[in-house]
């Protein structure tokens, strides 16, 4: 069963990803699967930041209608 991925599990992940692009000890081939599977962490990241944001401002529009 895949583990369920965590905004926190995403970030780790992508850090990891940029090091090992940044080393430059993986081919093209290796590269591309890289840049596709930090693309998809990156829409993961930003779709959560989002969804945490209108989270903050609908809990906080609450205390402003008191």
């Amino acid at each position: 069963m895949a583990k369920k991925l965590t905004y926190e599990s995403a970030l780790s992940e992508l850090q990891h990803i940029v090091s090992e692009i940044e080393g430059e000890g993986i081919g093209i081939d290796e590269l591309s699967k890289k840049v596709k599977r930090a693309a998809e962490l990156l829409k993961f990241c930003q779709t959560k930041l989002r969804q945490t944001e209108n989270d903050v401002n609908e809990i906080l529009g609450q205390f402003d209608e008191d």
